[in-house]
């Protein structure tokens, strides 16, 4: 066993009880026809796949709501299909990220947040905010942007309350209790290789996403945020190559040193670094996202792989996933 096998399996014996950070290793998405038969078992009705996902990863993105306002009825069946103590990551609209490119966006966002986001209640994960290459870095467009995010779930339901009336009938407008929300924003422009929006990301708390695109778009690894949020899109040709068993122990290794608050020497090729370091010295939770699906096969065969290597064994996840603690 490797050596930092061994350090990570006695991290969680010996972790104390009120300080509980996780390892999330998921897959974008779960609706892809050529995984019929290959991933799911060939008589597995459509309408199970995201159980069956939910039975083998602990976490899962929703790309729907990247595309489209999805209704308040999909939302809760996706509450109901999954156990307690699973989590979605929430894929921001395009039409903020994209259309509006931030500009006047504070009706759009009460509409997403009133189509049913809410109703994930405790499985409701960090909320991403995919940035096109055509967006460059503007500071004052995005300190308006930050501030308007809700911070929890109360404040994000004030903020649904102000939908659009068309949204009148096809809202869901309650929480359970108010609870934390997470952000985090995934970048794709050169312009954003900024100190500035390093320390805007830091001071809202908000995640910089570290994604592998084979070299296409910039990699930052700057840690703003007490989470970690990785979308693995592929290492050597964007959203199709598979990684390989070095490249997932490498992978593996990083995680745990993210998890545990450690300063990074293993970098990812392309990786580079915006900010000065991050303060932060305590384990945080990491959430890891494989997005390399335009082969479709590639993207749930990894995130197992690198379960494995974690000692969070698919199909075991319920009773792991959640001993992962830090004194």
């Amino acid at each position: 066993m490797p050596r930092w096998i061994a350090i990570f399996d006695r991290m969680l014996i010996q972790a104390g009880a009120d300080a509980v950070v996780r390892v999330r290793i998921g897959v974008s998405g779960w609706r892809y026809a050529p995984w019929r038969g290959v991933f799911y078992p060939a008589d597995l009705p459509q309408r199970l796949e995201l159980k069956y996902v939910a039975s083998i990863f602990p976490t899962v993105e929703i790309n729907g709501s990247f595309y489209s306002l999805q209704r308040p009825e999909s939302w809760k069946q996706w509450y109901t299909d999954t156990p307690q103590d699973f989590e979605f990551a929430v894929k921001g609209p395009r039409f903020i990220t994209h259309m509006r490119k931030l500009r006047d966006v504070d009706q759009p966002l009460a509409n997403f947040l009133a189509s049913g986001v809410l109703a994930l209640k405790q499985k409701l994960g960090p909320i991403l905010w995919q940035f096109p290459p055509t967006l460059r870095f503007d500071a004052r467009r995005f300190e308006t942007f930050l501030a308007l995010l809700p911070r929890d779930t109360a404040s994000a339901l004030k903020l649904a309350r102000r939908r659009h009336p068309r949204m009148y009938g096809r809202s869901h407008l309650a929480i359970d209790r108010p609870r934390r929300l997470r952000h985090a924003m995934e970048i794709r422009h050169e312009s954003f290789l900024d100190e500035r929006f390093v320390a805007m990301l830091r001071a809202h708390n908000v995640a910089l996403v570290i994604a592998e695109t084979a070299r296409k778009w910039p990699m930052p690894r700057d840690v703003t945020a007490d989470f970690m949020y990785l979308r693995l899109h592929g290492d050597r040709e964007l959203y199709r190559s598979g990684y390989g068993p070095v490249a997932l122990s490498r992978w593996a290794r990083r995680i745990a040193a993210w998890h545990a608050g450690r300063e990074l020497t293993d970098l990812p090729r392309g990786a580079v670094r915006i900010g000065p370091p991050s303060s932060r010295r305590s384990g945080g939770d990491v959430y890891c996202y494989f997005d390399n699906t335009d082969v479709k096969l590639r993207a749930p065969a990894d995130a197992r792989s690198l379960m494995r290597r974690l000692g969070l064994a698919p199909g075991r996840w319920p009773a792991t996933a959640q001993i992962v603690k830090f004194e």
